[in-house]
């Protein structure tokens, strides 16, 4: 009689969900995120106990080198968000649509949105914009695939309109940010980042949604913060937010750990000793005595 081995094919009970961002909001419990791009910090944000990684098209500046998140494509981000899946297993992941991904069409933007999950191992996906894509986000949901809204500064569109700067610095654009916050509940977004919005405002949307409020330079009254990778490490100089705190300077510590590496490469003391193997002696007179027989090296 043949055997058939039962397969586990549930998640892990300790992987986060939407279930769990939400009670978090619910317990007052805060909500810790960073932004991820690749295999090696996706291991150690995972084991740092981070509750959800973010695959944001700022990967495009900190990993590429653009100059913002504009260029950033749907096929570089599915590249860094397949890496991060297979690093981690247990945060909530979120893979960013980037820009004009999901702007043409709903159906595009189901496409697309479909691609994180299926393609890339997402738990979601992140679309920037308030109530003008209440439509968009609706219908991504209706499709099985939870959403992160993003209202505030929304660095894909600022850079074209107007610049990097607050939001919510009068009583008539902190009203158009609540109805926003509003409005993508509504069309059933689980969470929506606060992206530079004053802190009065960030508080008034905490206090008023009933989904987790992520900020970005947005106060300590949001539900949870995120902050850049790379800002976090002190990886990259080219543009510091005021809003971002470094944690460490590994940018730094890795220059200096390359210098020393091309001294030691040009002053002949890399490698040494411990780092280099050598055939067993009578082996290698064989092979030399071998050589010179058939001609391949001088006698």
């Amino acid at each position: 009689m043949r055997i058939i081995n039962e397969v586990n094919i549930l998640p892990s009970v300790d992987k986060i969900t939407v279930s769990d961002l939400v009670r978090k909001k619910e317990d007052n419990t805060k909500i810790s995120v960073v932004t991820c791009y690749d295999y090696s910090t996706a291991i150690l944000a995972e084991k740092a106990g981070i509750d959800m990684l973010l695959v944001g098209d700022s990967g495009g500046m900190v990993s590429l080198g653009y100059d913002n998140t504009i260029p950033v494509t749907m096929r570089e981000m599915l590249m860094m968000a397949r890496a991060v899946s297979r690093g981690a297993s247990k945060p909530f992941l979120v893979g960013d649509m980037p820009f004009m991904s999901f702007n043409v069409s709903k159906e595009q933007a189901i496409k697309n949105a479909g691609k994180f999950v299926k393609d890339a191992g997402m738990d979601a996906v992140k679309i920037e914009g308030g109530s003008k894509f209440q439509d968009t986000i609706r219908a991504i949901t209706d499709a099985g695939i939870p959403v992160m809204g993003h209202i505030g500064l929304t660095p894909q569109t600022a850079p074209l309109w107007s610049g990097y700067k607050m939001q919510g610095t009068s009583s008539a654009s902190g009203r158009d940010l609540i109805e926003d916050a509003k409005a993508l509940r509504d069309a059933g977004a689980f969470s929506v980042v606060l992206e530079m919005v004053t802190d009065q405002v960030a508080e008034l949307i905490s206090t008023n949604i009933d989904i987790p409020t992520i900020g970005i330079g947005s106060g300590p009254s949001c539900d949870g913060q995120v902050l850049v990778m790379h800002d976090i490490l002190g990886l990259y100089d080219k543009f510091l937010p005021r809003f971002a705190k470094r944690y460490a300077n590994l940018g730094a510590e890795i220059l200096s750990a390359l210098r020393k590496y091309q001294t030691e490469v040009v002053d002949g003391t890399f490698p040494s000793k411990p780092h280099t193997s050598k055939m067993d002696s009578r082996e290698f007179r064989k092979l030399t005595s071998l050589l010179k027989k058939e001609g391949l090296i001088a006698k």
